[in-house]
């Protein structure tokens, strides 16, 4: 998406990590982030949501992984080769999501993040939406997932 926008001072912006799922594009606060790393073998856990694919061991600790496609209802990619898996510091805890692609660091201006669409409401997790060069870009809360 070309890199970082405009610098606004600090306290009235906040950058975003944007990734693209399912064709779409999302973002979350980039503060979240811990790193991206490539697609791993996950480990199913007995009687968890179809949602919570398993668990890795990333450097010794074990991590849940959560496949975003699932959580909103996407159906799941077929071609994983391009997939990677985004860990996140989510209510103190590393919680692994499983993106189609990551995309950019971008830094916007909070007053131009618009409230989530009425119908959105009930998702606690879409924090609202950004307008980037004639392309929205959904911003995230996964804390809501966790």
């Amino acid at each position: 998406m070309g890199g970082l926008l405009s610098t606004p001072a600090s306290g009235t912006s906040i950058q975003l990590a944007t990734f693209l799922l399912n064709g779409e594009e999302y973002g979350v606060d980039v503060m979240r982030v811990r790193e991206i790393t490539n697609m791993t073998e996950i480990t199913k856990t007995a009687n968890s949501p179809p949602y919570v694919k398993g668990i890795i061991n990333l450097r010794g600790s074990i991590i849940p992984i959560i496949s975003l496609r699932n959580c909103f209802g996407f159906p799941d990619n077929d071609d994983n080769s391009m997939c990677c898996i985004a860990v996140m510091d989510l209510k103190s805890e590393l919680t692994g999501f499983i993106i189609d692609e990551i995309s950019d660091v971008i830094r916007v201006n909070k007053s131009d993040i618009l409230p989530p669409p009425i119908n959105t409401a009930a998702q606690p997790w879409i924090e609202g939406i950004l307008d980037i060069n004639k392309k929205l870009v959904v911003y995230l809360n996964l804390e809501h997932l966790v």
